[in-house]
Order: structure tokens, then C-alpha cells, then sequence
């Protein structure tokens, strides 16, 4: 096989456990020409945001923006889908020179009076910055003529990474909370901050929560209502899932309201068992609602466990390779593929920390490689060079499994099977299994590679 060489300024975001000294560099901009694997500014806010169902969501860009990240994030809805639906104000040539903040009026008015929503989001992006539309005064006269929050979303691609996308999602998302009335929440209520529900995870998350005595006052944003977000400051507690997307939202609503936080992760057995736990602890003065955890849990896990057995039997000594969004993420997928006998060789993500890289690094065993914001060049290279079995990542890393000729895991927006919670485990296990083995992949060995 012809060595594949690293590009020198990106040596510093690629670790090999075991190898050298830990150094690892992350929250850098993505090296020009590397084509990353990581999302933009833009599509870090969409993502994030997207799921509130009974919200206007605006693009005030060029048509490929909303384009770009039409349904990126395929939330299910219990109730109204006006998400689902993309809309742009379509600059073009013409806007560019003269602005375009008579359109954004015209184009945000008539879509609050066709289709009545409990709020708007308004996405600026890359050419907003540039020729300086004044967004927020557009907003402030629409949200006054037409008495609905219409929230500025400042989301210019060229500002940062994927991270600050999350950032301006989350500032936008806080000026709706506290905004509605909090005096029916109970003293046993939570906010779960970071799910998305994709394949339906909030509904089980949700009825977990119901099980063990707690209300669920908001869920931020999967399956999100105006309406919850606004009165979401009376919670006791806010329940962050996806560490890299919202915990700064639980910051500031730690600050402002005095709501503590804790991370948990509600993929595989381990870390939903603590998840569920995490909370039962908090609320300790109520002796019930952890006697009830013990029972819930233990019926769930008996219900999967056999299965998962059995599972682990037939994948014992396979390679596993992760790439994903948030390192919180990562570390719950390597506990799981472990639990399923799988080794993990390869795992890194679009917006991980130094912290974030340490505990990667005391997880993994000798010879991983650890790889921050990477290409699909490097990303090809180690799975290869490692042998792996199965890639886990989402829709731009699909080809590259395919390609390779392993077997592939879903594990971002596009799937549809909820993988969160005992039953998700379960899902995840057999997809593993279906994928790892299927006897397609002795028709492209990975050692045809040149």
C-alpha cells in the first residue's frame, strides 16, 4: 500500500495512544484545504434549533444555505412539522449590492401570516455578514407588528467552527426562556437539554423520566415547543445530552435563573443507567423516586441483556472505528462497542475539548488513534492502517466506510432508529451485528486498496 502522508499543520490534532506525549490540539479553525469533515457555523446553529416544530425557521442567505441543510436533522414531531419545511430569503446578485433587508421583511411577514407560528428563527449567514444587513432592526419592527418572538440567529459561516454555530443557537434560544408562565411546574421537574429526537429517543428518554416520578418540563430541542422553552426557568435541574451543542445554554440558565446542571448520556446500558440515577440523586429528599429508578432499571436491563450476550459472542476481537459530532458522544460509543466485545482503533470528533481528548485518551487502549476535526483522506488512511471492521459516523463518512469496504453505523441526523435508551442499545447491537457481518464485504477486501 503507497504511505499516505499527513499534512504537516495538522500533526498536532492527530494523537496515537501509547506513542508519544499527549498534546492534543482542538477548537482550531479547520486547516484551508483539508476538506473537512466538520459543518459550519451555520449548519451548527441549524442543527441545534431545528427540531422547535411550531417555529418558523428562516435562511437569510443564498438558496444553497437552506438548501444545504434542508431536514439535516430529521427531529420526529408529536404534533406540528412547520420544521420540516426549509425557506430562504434567496439573496441573489442583486441583493448583494443593494442589501437585503426589504426582502427579509417582506419574505419573514408573509410566512408569519400564512402559517400563524408560535415564534421565528431568522439564520444569517456568510453573505448577511458581508454586505451588513441590519437583521436585528428588521426583527425588532416584525416582532412588534406581528406580537410573536422573532429571534436573530447570527450564524455567518465564516465566523468560526461548528462550535460557534452551537453558541448562536443557544444565546438565540435563551432570550425565549423565562418569557412564559412557570408557576404550575412541580418540584420534581427537569429540562433535558441536548436531544434532538431523531428516531423518537425523547419519547423514551421522556417516559423513563415519567416512570421515576419526574415531570419533563422542556426538551430543548427535540420535539421542542415555543411554549415549553418559555417557561423551561422553572425546572430544578437542566439535564444536558449533548455536552458540545447546550451546555452553554445550561450555563447561562444557571447564572441567570440558579438552575444546576449535570452531563449525561443516554446511549448504552452503563451511562443511561447513570443518567437516570444522576437525577434520582438530585431529587433525593423523595425516597420514592429512586426506588422506582432501581426497579425500572433492572426490568430494562434484563429485557436486553440475553440478547446483547449473544451479540457479543459473535463480534468478540472486531475493530471498531468512530467519528463523530461531540466527544461526550465518542465516550458512550466506546463503552458500548466494548460492552459488545468490539475494540475500538480509531475515534475522534468535529468539536471535542483538551479535557474532552484527555478522558478520550484514558479510554482507549494502547495504538488507537485519536484524531480531532478531520478529512476524509486521514479518516480512510487509519482505517486502513487499523483494520477496522465497522466505521460509526454519519452521512459524510458513509462513502468513506462503503468505500473502504466495512460495514457502517449510522450514529448522527439521518437515522431513524432510536438508539438512546436500553431498547436503542438493543438497536445499535443489531445493527452492529447486521452490518459487521454480512458476507457482502468478502466481495470488497479492503487489501485491493492501493
Amino acid at each position: 500500500m503507497t504511505a499516505i502522508h499527513i499534512l504537516k499543520d495538522r500533526e498536532n490534532q492527530i494523537h496515537e495512544t501509547g506513542k508519544a506525549p499527549f498534546n492534543m490540539a482542538c477548537d482550531k479553525h479547520s486547516l484551508s484545504g483539508s476538506v473537512s469533515q466538520r459543518a459550519c457555523v451555520f449548519c451548527g446553529s441549524r442543527v441545534v434549533l431545528y427540531p422547535i416544530a411550531d417555529a418558523v425557521h428562516l435562511v437569510h442567505g443564498p438558496i444553497g444555505c437552506a438548501a444545504y441543510t434542508w431536514d439535516i436533522r430529521g427531529a420526529l414531531s408529536s404534533g406540528p412539522e412547520l420544521h420540516r419545511l426549509s425557506f430562504s430569503t434567496d439573496l441573489r446578485e442583486k441583493d448583494v449590492i443593494f442589501g437585503g433587508e426589504e426582502k427579509l421583511y417582506r419574505t419573514l411577514t408573509a410566512l408569519i401570516d400564512t402559517y400563524s407560528p408560535k415564534a421565528a428563527f431568522v439564520y444569517s449567514t456568510c453573505i448577511v455578514g458581508i454586505i451588513g444587513d441590519d437583521v436585528e432592526a428588521v426583527l425588532r419592527r416584525v416582532q412588534k407588528e406581528k406580537n410573536i418572538p422573532v429571534l436573530a440567529v447570527h450564524s455567518e459561516g465564516f465566523k468560526g467552527t461548528k462550535k460557534d454555530g452551537y453558541r448562536a443557537a443557544c444565546e438565540a434560544l435563551f432570550k425565549l426562556i423565562g418569557k412564559g408562565d412557570a408557576s404550575a411546574v412541580g418540584k420534581y421537574a427537569i429540562n433535558i437539554l441536548g436531544e434532538f429526537n431523531i428516531g423518537g429517543e425523547a419519547w423514551i428518554i421522556k417516559n423513563y423520566y415519567r416512570k421515576m416520578g419526574i415531570d419533563v418540563v422542556s426538551v430543548m430541542t427535540g420535539d421542542g415547543r415555543v411554549e415549553e422553552v418559555m417557561k423551561s426557568h422553572g425546572a430544578k435541574l437542566n439535564v444536558v445530552q449533548c455536552s458540545g451543542s447546550m451546555t452553554h445554554l445550561a450555563k447561562m440558565m444557571e447564572e441567570k435563573y440558579g438552575i444546576p446542571y449535570i452531563r449525561v448520556s443516554y446511549f448504552g446500558i452503563e451511562d443511561m443507567s447513570k443518567a437516570l440515577y444522576d437525577v434520582a440523586e438530585f431529587f433525593s429528599d423523595n425516597s420514592h423516586i429512586l426506588e422506582k429508578t432501581k426497579t425500572m432499571v433492572k426490568e430494562e436491563v434484563e429485557a436486553v441483556y440475553p440478547e446483547l450476550l449473544s451479540i457479543r459472542k459473535a463480534l468478540s476481537g472486531k475493530k471498531g472505528a468512530i467519528y463523530v459530532g461531540g466527544a461526550f458522544k465518542a465516550f458512550s460509543l466506546i463503552k458500548a462497542l466494548k460492552m459488545i466485545g468490539m475494540d475500538v482503533v480509531l475515534v475522534g470528533s468535529q468539536t471535542g475539548s483538551e479535557e474532552d481528548y484527555a478522558i478520550l485518551k484514558d479510554m482507549c487502549d494502547d495504538g488507537t488513534v485519536i484524531v480531532d476535526d478531520a478529512n476524509p483522506l486521514e479518516l480512510s488512511k487509519y482505517i486502513i492502517e487499523k483494520k477496522a471492521d465497522l466505521f460509526i459516523g454519519g452521512v459524510k463518512e458513509r462513502p468513506i466506510a462503503y468505500k473502504m469496504g466495512i460495514g457502517f453505523c449510522d450514529h448522527n441526523h439521518e437515522r431513524k432508529t432510536p438508539l438512546a435508551g436500553y431498547e436503542g442499545m438493543l438497536n445499535f447491537a443489531r445493527e452492529v451485528y447486521y452490518t459487521v457481518t454480512s458476507p457482502v464485504w468478502q466481495f470488497a477486501p479492503r487489501n485491493v486498496v492501493n
